[in-house]
């Protein structure tokens, strides 16, 4: 199957606005801190007691330096052996496969590309589904500071839509759900009561979110494989997402339910928005030869 370029500037297997491809010894952030907290309390234990290094002093920092180098090498051995499987995945299955792209960091505004900061797109997969552009990749984000600061990461899988919808999200109703409602956060009551009691709905415009879940999309999300899924129209994607990291052997269900969403859109509501999904492209005009 074709695959289909990334939006905007680049080219399928370049790394936009990265840095040049030169493979090199990179620290993560847990083994960077590590390092640094023992060197300084180690020197530091020094300098307050005033004890002079000796020959078993040394020993014990050179066995520090080298656990941290290990350490860094396993490390990065680890995740270019992923990288590894995953670009051989890719190109078994039709998609092209990148490290990491800056465009998509902040392709929506929720979760979980608006939680924390140091955002990054890896491990990103593109191809063509069923006529759509698709797109998976790994979102990296990190929260807190200093000793409590910590790394997490989403899985997304999502669709590139042909025009702008307004944003209308469906997540399964649960605790998070319900405590949030208490606390007084919307939830757009649809017709049917089962979607209800499983879902809760929010949107920015209430008008496209009821003739998007119309009964039919309704009914077919409530069947036992595609029922629990929470997604995300916003903008120009639609857009699906798990906790931790890309898992090859879940992208077609996510896709699967995306697809039964982006179908089910009517197409009064695509015209609405500047798109007609039965439109044609006119042929040109063959010009007539001269007698």
């Amino acid at each position: 199957m074709t695959s289909v370029p990334p939006p905007g500037p680049g080219r399928p297997g370049s790394e936009p606005g990265g840095p040049p491809r030169r493979r090199q010894l990179r620290l993560s952030r847990v083994v960077f801190y590590s390092i640094a907290v023992v060197w300084t309390g180690f020197i530091g234990y020094f300098v307050l007691t005033r004890v002079t290094l000796d020959a078993s002093d040394l020993v014990g920092v050179a066995f520090f330096g080298v656990f941290g180098l290990v350490a860094v090498a396993l490390g990065n051995a680890w995740q270019k052996r992923r990288h590894e499987k995953l670009a051989a995945w890719a190109r078994t299955h039709g998609w092209d496969y990148v490290r990491y792209d800056r465009e998509l960091e902040r392709i929506q505004s929720g979760a979980p590309f608006d939680t924390g900061d140091s955002h990054a797109a890896i491990e990103v997969m593109r191809r063509d589904w069923q006529g759509r552009p698709a797109v998976s990749f790994t979102y990296r984000w990190t929260t807190g500071s200093g000793k409590d600061r910590s790394t997490s990461y989403a899985h997304v899988v999502a669709l590139r839509l042909p025009a702008y919808l307004p944003r209308l999200e469906v997540t399964p109703e649960g605790v998070g759900a319900r405590l949030i409602k208490l606390a007084g956060g919307k939830d757009l009551q649809l017709e049917l009561e089962a979607f209800n009691r499983a879902y809760r709905v929010v949107a920015s415009d209430e008008r496209t979110a009821h003739a998007v879940l119309h009964p039919r999309l309704m009914e077919r999300l409530l069947q036992p494989h595609l029922v629990g899924r929470h997604w995300r129209i916003e903008g120009t994607w639609l857009v699906t997402w798990d906790d931790g990291r890309t898992d090859v052997d879940r992208i077609a269900d996510r896709l699967m339910v995306l697809t039964v969403v982006a179908d089910a859109v009517p197409r009064h509501v695509w015209q609405d928005h500047g798109h007609d999904p039965l439109a044609t492209i006119e042929p040109h005009p063959v010009p007539k030869e001269s007698s």
